[in-house]
């Protein structure tokens, strides 16, 4: 049974008149979806869902990154498929159909390896939450200039995160971990890489266990992340830094936005 207390009288409460309807207590409070009542699909409609999604996958690494985080939660459902999710890939359609002429505009640089890093906490369902990365090709300078992906991350985390600062941490180590093979690959064919600078937002957190700044408590659960964060920072590969989130290209990826905020963003994202 949900309770309602009424701010003008707070010691008062009301029950709710739906049992299993969630009452808004304030904006900052977070509701987890509702479990799913829609019919699941038959196995045509599931195979229909996979193959779509596998298409699209390779559509939005090559061209449009835009559409990883909608495929990464779709992805994440294609097993177990419902008419939801079919109707999320009919949407999905359309905006492919809408906007058939994108794509990614890249800038000359001295090909220093950079990338931007960002988690949504606990926005996905059963209590994940969802990394991104936006690496890139820049130029040695403290916060390096933007420029099209070579690599766009989105997916979700497998394992529960206890914190913003952990999810953020996972970021950060999904994004270096994908980061050190491109940061490999440049220097063998020509291109000597100094320190990568890897930024994250919202949390400096993070940073400061990477960058030693901080002294962590009682964080196991953490320790594999920061402590091989803090490895690759001493060989030099790395320099983690932070930077408010509109500064960061990753926070585009973090979570669904409405139409307005990509129409706002495409230009910067696009070129």
């Amino acid at each position: 049974m949900l309770i309602k207390y009424d701010h003008t009288t707070p010691t008062k409460p009301q029950l709710s008149p739906h049992k299993h309807t969630p009452i808004q207590y304030g904006a900052k409070v977070q509701y987890s979806a509702p479990p799913g009542t829609i019919a699941p699909l038959d196995n045509a409609g599931v195979k229909r869902v996979q193959g779509i999604v596998g298409t699209l996958l390779w559509y939005g690494r090559a061209i449009d990154n835009k559409l990883l985080v909608a495929l990464s939660t779709i992805g994440s459902h294609q097993a177990s498929a419902t008419a939801a999710t079919s109707a999320a890939i009919d949407q999905l359609f359309d905006y492919v159909a809408t906007l058939r002429n994108d794509g990614i505009t890249y800038r000359a640089s001295v090909m220093l390896l950079a990338g931007h890093a960002n988690a949504g906490f606990l926005n996905g369902s059963t209590a994940r939450s969802s990394t991104e990365a936006h690496i890139f090709l820049s130029e040695e300078i403290p916060a390096p200039a933007f420029n099209g992906p070579v690599l766009t991350i989105a997916e979700i985390i497998k394992f529960i995160m206890s914190s913003t600062a952990e999810a953020e941490l996972a970021a950060l180590f999904i994004a270096a971990k994908n980061m050190v093979p491109l940061h490999q690959t440049l220097i063998k064919i020509g291109w000597p890489q100094t320190k990568s600078p890897l930024q994250t937002d919202d949390n400096s957190t993070a940073v400061g266990v990477t960058n030693k700044t901080i002294v962590p408590k009682q964080t196991k659960s953490m320790d594999m992340r920061f402590y091989w964060l803090r490895c690759r920072n001493a060989q030099g590969q790395f320099r983690f830094y932070w930077a408010r989130g509109n500064f960061n290209w990753a926070d585009y990826s973090t979570k669904h936005h409405p139409p307005l905020y990509h129409e706002s963003h495409r230009p910067i994202h696009v070129g």
